[in-house]
């Protein structure tokens, strides 16, 4: 047995956890001695006891190894453990990195510049934008989006990430094979092809109330910083927030109106000390990186000569091919993604990272329904 098999079994067996798993291998090593060591030998190690230690002992009768192998096989996911050169050096060093990621996709040096985007699944049209442009102009500064791929923020801010041309990485509280939100399975294909999608849990690990706080850990952990766009005081984000600074991370947190509770917990966090955003470069400067001036040059509004020039900002952009049949194509009326793939010739995908380049550019805006129409 090899040492990412053994790794595979012991994350199969129920309630072991990471800081379990890294007291044993301080006991025996390496994962395939923890699996065969003796019952009086694994009740030694703290915080191991009598029900976890039988478990371990009769692993081979508790889990179905070659059927996950088979899973894994099935959904073209590979597997990272904390001993591989890719695992992501940030996530390392929190309390209790996980002993074994699923992932789709690949990760690369260029991720290590990475911050979380998180916010309310529930989110208002102001959120929404804000997530989009912060997370397009971080993008195309030269960060990697990390967050959670559900409903709401994260969605807009993976979106935008990739319209940028950036990577994103997504961190699942399922599992692969068994996606959460199942609605976000096309998007979580083209993040695999430009970034990764993770998982700590098995392929088709059906999501619980413990599965996202795990999670969101994991978007914490591998972030240098983590942006929260729209929250209410009760808010899964507001967790991901404590846990960033239980792991030294810097917290940002965009304000919104005062009478909205749907920024009540943004406005929560600044008030405890959290980084008021309300440009890209708020991010920069606290996290004292160079900024890729690209991350400026897509807005034209936050160019001096644009200012200047009394011109309207939309007529100096440079419009992509796509851009302007989309656009042509929107004059005549509002449209939905799938009726302009079929006028453009566009494949649905491609449609969809350019009417949110279109968006960012206040060109066209989003309707109810995924309705879009032509700004005046």
């Amino acid at each position: 047995m090899t040492p990412k098999e053994a790794y595979l079994a012991l994350n199969l067996l129920p309630g072991i956890g990471p800081i379990r798993v890294r007291r044993l291998l301080e006991r025996f090593e390496n994962p395939q001695a923890i699996l065969t060591a003796k019952r009086r030998e694994i009740l030694d190690v703290q915080g191991i006891g009598e029900e976890m230690a039988e478990l371990i002992g009769d692993w081979e009768n508790r889990i179905d190894l070659i059927e996950e192998k088979r899973r894994i096989t099935e959904h073209g996911i590979s597997l990272l453990t904390l001993e591989d050169d890719h695992y992501p050096a940030a996530l390392r060093t929190i309390h209790d990195p996980p002993f074994l990621l699923y992932m789709k996709g690949s990760l690369t040096s260029a991720d290590d510049a990475a911050i979380g985007v998180v916010g309310s699944r529930r989110t208002t049209h102001y959120g929404r934008d804000q997530a989009k442009k912060l997370s397009f102009q971080l993008a195309k500064a030269g960060f990697c989006i990390v967050s959670g791929l559900a409903r709401g923020i994260d969605t807009a801010a993976h979106e935008a990430a990739l319209a940028a041309g950036g990577r994103t990485i997504a961190v699942l509280g399922s599992g692969i094979g068994n996606l959460y939100p199942p609605e976000n399975q096309a998007l979580a294909d083209r993040i695999a092809e430009s970034g990764a999608v993770l998982s700590e849990f098995p392929v088709l690990y059906v999501p619980d109330k413990q599965s996202f706080p795990l999670r969101n850990r994991i978007v914490a952990g591998i972030s240098r910083g983590l942006l929260v766009v729209e929250a209410p005081v009760r808010s899964g984000s507001l967790i991901t927030a404590n846990q960033a600074l239980e792991q030294g991370r810097s917290v940002f947190a965009v304000p919104g109106p005062i009478d909205r509770p749907t920024s009540e917990g943004c406005h929560r966090l600044i008030q405890q000390g959290a980084t008021l955003v309300c440009t890209v470069q708020d991010v920069i400067d606290e996290l004292g990186l160079e900024i890729n001036s690209l991350a400026f040059d897509f807005f034209p509004e936050t160019r001096e000569s644009s200012s200047k020039s009394g011109e309207n900002p939309k007529r100096q952009l440079d419009l992509s091919d796509a851009e302007t049949k989309i656009l042509t194509e929107l004059a005549q009326g509002d449209s939905t993604i799938d009726s302009l793939s079929e006028a453009t010739g566009i494949n649905a995908g491609k449609v969809g990272a350019t009417l949110l380049q279109l968006e960012l550019k206040s060109l066209i805006k989003q309707l109810p329904g995924k309705i879009f129409t032509k700004q005046i």
